[in-house]
């Protein structure tokens, strides 16, 4: 019975008493509380390649997103009745976690929508992880702010690493270590 809960975990997150308590006392429960976790999906693609654009002026394509699928990273959207609002990307190898990419929708940003997908992939790195890793522009600075919020820091630059519209721009590393 348990691996059978155990994979049904690992494809979706989701708290069906506060959804529950959301219906009945509306008041009750907070947006960022019906927030959905779930494995991202071939059929996400439109929508996650959508948020994707809005957000980079030097987006990934589809193509890297499949990749991403067949390497088996974790790959996850967060969703709110039934829109996805943003997805998560992480990799995983020899005890050592790399966020590759989280992005919110714009409309949907400052809402938690961020943080909960970050704490969902260290929760996944913990355990198998020593260390979780990721760059982000320094012009990010709601991001940065974020990261540093959930104990994440500063280990390095590494130069020219974005494409950007007049030229490149370094990015910021970042590491959280798993106790």
């Amino acid at each position: 019975m348990r691996g059978w809960l155990d994979k049904i975990k690992s494809v979706i997150i989701y708290d069906a008493d506060k959804e529950f308590y959301a219906k009945v006392f509306p008041d009750s429960v907070q947006k960022k509380d019906l927030l959905r976790l779930r494995t991202m999906t071939h059929a996400d693609l439109p929508k996650v390649l959508e948020i994707e654009r809005k957000n980079y002026l030097f987006p990934w394509e589809e193509d890297i997103f499949t990749d991403c699928f067949k390497a088996g990273y974790s790959c996850w959207v967060c969703e709110f009745d039934n829109k996805v609002l943003g997805y998560s990307l992480l990799s995983m190898a020899v005890g050592e976690a790399h966020i590759l990419n989280i992005s919110v929708d714009p409309a949907e940003q400052k809402q938690g929508v961020g943080r909960k997908m970050l704490e969902h992939l260290i929760s996944i790195a913990r355990g198998k992880a020593e260390s979780v890793f990721l760059e982000v522009r320094p012009s990010n600075i709601y991001a940065i702010a974020l990261y540093e919020d959930m104990g994440f820091n500063e280990i390095g630059v590494r130069k020219g690493y974005y494409p950007a519209e007049h030229g490149r721009e370094d990015a910021i590393m970042l590491a959280l270590q798993l106790f």
